[in-house]
């Protein structure tokens, strides 16, 4: 849903990051820096990228700043919530992302951020163990229901506190356990209220209480791991009744990324494919986390989808029937936030001879979706303020599992250049120029 008349980017925007480890406070950091003229925000496309509006005399390239209005990142407040109680900078010193001589300069400001206690839940995320959780006044785990209350009572505190005009939450905390879609309680939100009062901690996730809080706050919800959280028809209902805008889930960094915009060359070729392996090692919380294996399920789910609404069996069945895809992602702590992703992909040519291509992608986990968190907050915001609601598949850029509504049988676009011809698209229509690139 939209209108025309984009509100001004007026005030504070307070970003509330759920989870205060590597990607939070690289990206905490990254902005402090960049505001101080100390750091350059490179990867983010709000900052640097240009598109064209208008056509043949009128064609212009603009910055995104120039065509809508976007929050400036000196009108940015940080604030937290982490199980661990350390601050953002002893948080990022112990992330070890970026170096000292990168998180000094902005000390003062990371020291006072300092995570709110956590609606968390063991069971959830079996590996993390911190004590700045929050209780019930019997001192036991809150309720699901008293979790809500909680954290809609911080966002309200920290809006006020700190003088926002506009809050946007983000998840960048772990990835919990799979939690499958279960009709009978996602389905409505008038079900998934009643479980959340039930207390139903198998099939409502904290990472839902999170969400349902927020946008009954009126706040939009960004969900950066792969959980079972926005995703279902019970979220979708309450972002539409309070007019706030949600997007899909789990960042799209490093070897996503690269198979979004690299399956689309065999596809455009029309080369065969026999198989898809791609492997990764990590050594951050994060892996330590997936190195469980209920955990790792919710990213592998996400993970495999990319692939198969690219090179499609049904469009080309002479191309695609029967090839083989596996992802895994396996815990090294040697390599901490540097993450190597290998993907060995067997193809066949003319007269069906068989080729390889191999990719090995060494990335930093952190520094790939610190620019594309600042992104989704910014864009997530520009859309609240231009009065789009519900789900915004503009973003299905920066994301793993774009949101689509699976109960109708619609299917994610995962084509990276699709994608990003829908974004180019909005934000044209935002700008009040004609959304005239047509998606093929």
């Amino acid at each position: 849903m939209s209108n025309q008349t984009v509100k001004p980017a007026e005030g504070k925007l307070g970003i509330m990051v759920v989870g205060c480890g590597a990607v939070a406070t690289t990206l905490m950091t990254g902005v402090l820096m960049a505001r101080k003229g100390l750091a350059k925000p490179v990867g983010s496309m709000t900052q640097y990228d240009k598109i064209r509006v208008g056509r043949g005399a009128e064609k212009r390239y603009l910055a995104y700043g120039d065509i809508v209005p976007l929050a400036s990142l000196d009108d940015i407040v940080f604030g937290t919530w982490d199980v661990y109680p350390q601050s953002a900078y002893q948080a990022a010193m112990y992330a070890q992302v970026l170096q000292e001589k990168d998180i000094n300069p902005v000390r003062d400001e990371l020291e006072q951020i300092v995570p709110m206690k956590a609606a968390f839940d063991k069971n959830y995320a079996k590996r993390l163990d911190g004590d700045n959780v929050k209780v019930n006044a019997a001192g036991k785990m809150p309720t699901r229901w008293e979790m809500v209350e909680a954290l809609r009572e911080d966002i309200r505190t920290f809006k006020q506190k700190n003088g926002c005009c506009r809050l946007v939450v983000i998840w960048a905390a772990s990835t919990e356990i799979y939690v499958p879609v279960d009709l009978s309680v996602h389905g409505s939100l008038k079900d998934l209220e009643a479980a959340m009062k039930a207390d139903d901690r198998q099939r409502v996730a904290p990472s839902m209480c999170y969400a349902y809080a927020a946008l009954t706050e009126g706040v939009p919800f960004i969900m950066g791991a792969p959980n079972t959280t926005v995703d279902i028809p019970a979220m979708w209902e309450l972002a539409e009744r309070q007019r706030v805008p949600i997007a899909g889930k789990d960042f799209k960094t490093g070897q996503t990324l690269v198979k979004s915009g690299f399956a689309p060359i065999i596809g455009t070729r029309c080369l065969g494919l026999n198989g898809w392996f791609s492997t990764n090692i990590l050594g951050n919380r994060d892996g330590l986390v997936l190195d469980e294996p209920d955990n790792f399920h919710t990213k592998e789910v996400s993970k495999l989808s990319t692939l198969e609404t690219i090179l499609k069996p049904e469009v080309q069945p002479d191309l695609y029937t029967d090839y083989f895809h596996k992802v895994r992602i396996n815990y090294y702590p040697p390599r901490g936030d540097n993450k190597e992703g290998w993907d060995n992909i067997d193809i066949f040519g003319w007269m069906g001879y068989p080729m390889q291509i191999k990719i090995n992608f060494l990335c930093r986990d952190s520094i790939l979706a610190a620019p594309l968190a600042l992104d989704l907050c910014l864009l997530t915001d520009l859309a609240a303020r231009a009065g789009r609601y519900g789900t915004q598949r503009f973003l299905s850029f920066f994301l793993k599992n774009p949101m689509h509504d699976y109960t109708k049988g619609e299917e994610a676009v995962n084509n990276l250049y699709q994608q990003y011809t829908m974004l180019k698209n909005a934000l044209r229509e935002m700008g009040g120029y004609e959304a005239d690139e047509e998606i093929d």
